[in-house]
């Protein structure tokens, strides 16, 4: 072999050589990459950012759902002259506009506005609990835009978000993750009228039991915001766009059928939880025994959250759907019977388990009826905006028909009418989806 083709060879074997390194070196860049994109389904940030999220369902929604103690008091003591249904329209809008802010939060949270969708949500919330508590007997329009507009901004700010976030950290374990950070609502609605019906009613009074429960709701919501992170996530499809994803769902008659059955129970489904505690009070019930009755119902809704993943396997989610809605319908109604401590217990679990089960199957359902899941978060947003209707009507309608003379009969029969009729769409819809199959 001569110098020249021993020096080319030589040449040759450096270039092989650095080709190699080369492709270790984007080889290993491309994995850290990949394993960056990916969550790491735990961790510490990961099960820091989930128990954040669950301090934020505990002060959000778990605080909402604990309206029906303020609808008592109010009527009762603060706000005498107004009836109960101009009373329970400051609940109504804040449970409006908690789920349709969703649309605009889910927006900016894609877009990478997550800590300031945490921050000013959480600064809100804070904010309309301590401007509540120097409201004066009588003031119902300062209340009604402290509690139910600006309180109802704040948590629809951090509400999708909160949850959202939970998939960037955990794949395998993501349903069980989001299932434990959402029984952070009913676990806060076993706290909050506990703490708010000890305050408000006794000793404390109003504006400093106001101010207690601010100062609680800000100590988590500032530990929430201090745990949470998010993580840098390549997708490789760009999120579908509202308006696309509407036409589909409008010429889509299943879906159309479990939005309107979704409103129609909306409107039915919440006279318990705000007017239970109410009702007991006002059919000579303890007082301090009726102060728990949101409690009950609430424990059982955690019991309800928790049970309807493992039954939904065996009897199949839109089955589940049906029967829950039924049993919430014939509950609401056996309500013109509750004249003794017993009725007001087995009422309180009953509905409250159901409920919880009602809840627990709304997002599986719709998860169920999109064939599309790069498009399931503008599919709830659809569906979430038009139901939320249903909250924000139910409450003041049942309110008009119980009237300052609280006469039970008549809203108890309309709310579980009305939520009978929702169930009977949802059976139309299963009618329709099996012989499909």
């Amino acid at each position: 072999m001569t110098q020249f083709e021993v020096r080319n060879e030589l040449i040759t074997n450096e270039k092989l050589d650095d080709l190699e390194e080369l492709g270790r070196k984007q080889s290993s860049e491309s994995s850290t990459s990949s394993t960056e994109s990916e969550p790491l389904d735990g961790g510490r940030r990961a099960w820091a950012t989930a128990f954040g999220s669950f301090l934020v369902q505990f002060c959000g929604y778990g605080y909402l759902n604990s309206f029906g103690v303020y609808e008592d008091f109010y009527t009762r003591i603060y706000l005498t002259n107004q009836p109960p249904s101009a009373i329970s329209w400051i609940g109504a809008l804040n449970s409006f506009l908690v789920a349709n802010l969703t649309l605009i939060s889910g927006l900016l949270y894609d877009r990478g506005w997550f800590y300031q969708l945490m921050v000013v949500g959480s600064s809100l919330q804070a904010l309309s609990l301590f401007m509540l508590s120097f409201a004066k007997p009588g003031q119902f329009y300062l209340i009604f835009m402290v509690q139910g507009v600006l309180s109802g901004i704040g948590m629809g700010l951090m509400y999708g978000p909160s949850m959202a976030v939970i998939s960037q950290h955990f794949s395998k374990r993501r349903t069980l993750i989001m299932a434990l950070v959402a029984s952070g609502s009913p676990l806060g609605a076993i706290i909050h009228p506990i703490m708010l019906n000890h305050l408000l009613n006794g000793t404390v009074g109003f504006a400093r039991g106001v101010r207690a429960s601010a100062g609680l709701v800000s100590a988590l919501l500032l530990i929430a915001c201090l745990f949470m992170r998010t993580r840098v996530l390549s997708t490789s499809t760009p999120s579908a766009s509202y308006s696309a994803v509407a036409r589909k769902c409008s010429r889509e008659v299943p879906f159309i059928l479990m939005t309107a059955g979704i409103l129609l129970c909306q409107i039915g489904i919440l006279f318990p939880v705000f007017y239970l505690q109410l009702d007991s009070i006002k059919h000579g019930i303890d007082v301090h025994f009726s102060f728990y009755t949101l409690v009950i119902m609430n424990a059982a809704c955690v019991i309800g959250r928790c049970t309807a993943g493992i039954i939904a396997a065996y009897s199949g989610l839109l089955n589940l759907t049906i029967a829950s809605t039924l049993a919430c319908s014939a509950l609401i109604i056996s309500m013109i019977a509750l004249t003794k401590i017993s009725s007001v217990i087995v009422i309180g679990i009953a509905y409250g388990y159901v409920y919880g089960v009602y809840i627990a199957a709304l997002v599986p359902l719709v998860t169920v009826l999109t064939p599309d899941l790069s498009e399931l978060g503008a599919r709830m947003g659809i569906c979430f905006a038009f139901t939320s209707f249903g909250g924000l009507l139910g409450g003041p309608i049942s309110g008009a028909l119980l009237s300052s003379q609280y006469r039970w009969l008549i809203p108890s029969l309309f709310s579980g009418f009305i939520c009978l009729t929702g169930s009977s769409i949802f059976v139309v819809m299963r009618l329709i989806i099996y012989p499909r199959r």
